[in-house]
């Protein structure tokens, strides 16, 4: 290979430079934040903040820092990155540390970006691999996904403490359950026939992943603490940031995470967490194969998720989702914005239109696909789209266009 071709490669951002992880290191991380920076600016939600400042406080105290403690509040906004960029220059940092859920630690990952400020990021649970990883998702104020930004580096530390993760809702770690299981099925579909070495091993990574969560999720749901959660929360958090690190934009999201962008825009959905949005989301881009290729390998594979959701509790349908009585106008609003020209949906070896979305979204629980029911379901939704009726209930949507 020449020089040049070298050097057009896009720089890695695999890995964070320091990973911390164990029971109760957040006690023993002030002399690592030290050698980072001695203003940092602590980054996170109102309740986090409130549950571990006292804690951390102390810590950070002995060195000593001179700390700044900042809310960023409901969601990783232009707003809010606009008053955390005062916040940055009126404490003089020169280290940020994000504490929280994926948002939290996106929006202090970006703030720290935008400063070229060093970065730790301390997930309170395993709801996600934002703690991992160089990506941080913009959102509206309202909580309507906007763009995602590519940061230069992953973050500079990131303390994994096992008893802070403990204390999160058992429903963070289901999400992270879902969000961590899209890996396998996005990046084979996005990246399955590429020869290049990085990415082939993030794609066997991330079947690894998905079998790994297979045999130990219901397992480490039973026994919170116990040796299988922290492997399942070592899988959430940390390995599934390694595959999304080795293969980049192309192993990272398609449609599932595509279905998530979408919905964000519907206020119904705010009530859901990422994962559980990514998880059904899998879900409709195994249905869209089955409608669009007439792939019965993604048959299988739905009804196999479809059952290892029920054993822990993942959301299946829009119904689960809390969406039971969407308009149509809502959920074509979603569709188009999921196919949008720079969605990640395209990222499908075929091409996907928003009523064939659409059939999907509404048919994640079929039994089966034909060619024939494949016609009817989307002949269903066209009916739909052109009717007076401004509201339906997904299930006799179902029934329509499966009839």
């Amino acid at each position: 290979m020449s020089t040049a071709c070298i050097a057009c490669q896009p720089p890695l951002t695999i890995a964070p430079a320091q990973v911390l992880r164990g029971r109760g290191v957040v006690n023993q991380v002030g002399n690592a934040i030290a050698h980072l920076g001695q203003h940092p600016l602590v980054i996170g939600g109102n309740q986090t903040l409130a549950a571990i400042r006292p804690q951390l406080q102390t810590v950070l105290e002995h060195e000593p820092l001179q700390i700044a403690w900042m809310t960023y509040g409901a969601d990783c906004s232009e707003t809010t990155l606009a008053t955390l960029h005062q916040a940055i220059d009126l404490h003089r940092a020169d280290v940020v540390i994000g504490i929280g859920g994926g948002k939290a630690i996106d929006t202090a990952k970006l703030v720290a970006h935008q400063h070229h400020l060093p970065i730790v990021t301390v997930p309170t649970s395993a709801a996600t691999c934002a703690a991992w990883t160089a990506l941080s998702n913009v959102y509206t104020d309202q909580g309507a996904f906007q763009y995602d930004v590519a940061l230069t580096r992953c973050p500079d530390l990131l303390v994994l403490d096992y008893d802070v993760v403990q204390t999160a809702p058992r429903r963070t770690l289901i999400a992270g359950i879902g969000d961590a299981i899209a890996k396998w099925y996005e990046a084979s579909v996005s990246s399955g026939h590429v020869q290049q070495t990085l990415i082939i091993a993030a794609v066997q990574q991330a079947r690894v992943l998905r079998d790994l969560l297979f045999q130990t999720s219901a397992i480490a749901l039973q026994e919170p603490g116990g040796e299988a959660w922290q492997e399942v929360v070592d899988a959430t958090v940390l390995m599934a940031g390694v595959i999304g690190g080795l293969g980049g934009a192309q192993c990272r999201t398609v449609a599932a995470h595509a279905v998530h962008n979408g919905l964000t825009h519907l206020l119904d959905s705010h009530g859901t967490l990422h994962g559980e949005k990514v998880a059904y989301g899998i879900l409709v881009q195994l249905r869209l194969e089955e409608i669009v290729q007439g792939n019965q390998l993604a048959a299988t594979a739905r009804q196999q998720l479809l059952k290892f959701y029920g054993d822990i509790g993942l959301p299946k349908s829009l119904n689960d989702l809390g969406l039971a009585d969407i308009a149509l106008t809502d959920l074509q609003r979603a569709a188009v914005i999921a196919c949008a020209e720079q969605s990640d949906i395209h990222r499908l070896p075929f091409a996907v239109e928003p009523a064939q979305l659409m059939a999907a979204m509404v048919s994640t629980t079929a039994a089966s696909t034909t060619a024939a029911s494949t016609r009817r379901e989307e002949a269903g939704v066209n009916d739909f789209s052109r009717s007076q009726g401004s509201a339906f209930t997904p299930h006799s949507l179902n029934d329509e266009v499966m009839a």
